[in-house]
């Protein structure tokens, strides 16, 4: 049973990685290197996201196929705490102290504003 839930969760984690990948060149287009602009997107869309399917799942019961599939696949796939821990080093590296700030407060603050607003917005 757990290999045909890892491979649930594989084919969630794909959608999401695809969808992180092309946030990703978006974010490049848009604004450059100058600020990592698509994990910054990525990872507040996807707290909105699991925002809402904890919400569903406290509502609904769903099936622990949804769960991995859409939780741990999807939004494990599309978010990167990597990445913005890497982005976050650089700029203490480079001695980017605003930068610093200015991503990691707002990333952190907007991601638990998102994940609540997910969750009321199914309630």
């Amino acid at each position: 049973m757990i290999i045909q839930y890892m491979l649930i969760a594989g084919l969630g984690g794909f959608a999401g990685t695809c969808g992180r990948y092309l946030t990703g060149v978006a974010g490049k287009k848009l604004f450059g290197d100058k600020y990592p602009a698509g994990t910054f997107a990525v990872n507040v869309i996807g707290c909105f996201i699991i925002g809402i399917f904890v919400g569903l799942w406290t509502r609904h019961d769903m099936s622990p196929w949804v769960n991995a599939l859409l939780i741990s696949g999807f939004c494990g796939g599309f978010t990167t705490f990597s990445s913005f821990s890497h982005d976050s080093f650089a700029m203490i590296q480079k001695g980017q102290w605003l930068k610093f700030i200015c991503y990691i407060v707002p990333s952190v603050a907007l991601g638990l504003l998102m994940v609540w607003l997910g969750i009321k917005f199914v309630a």
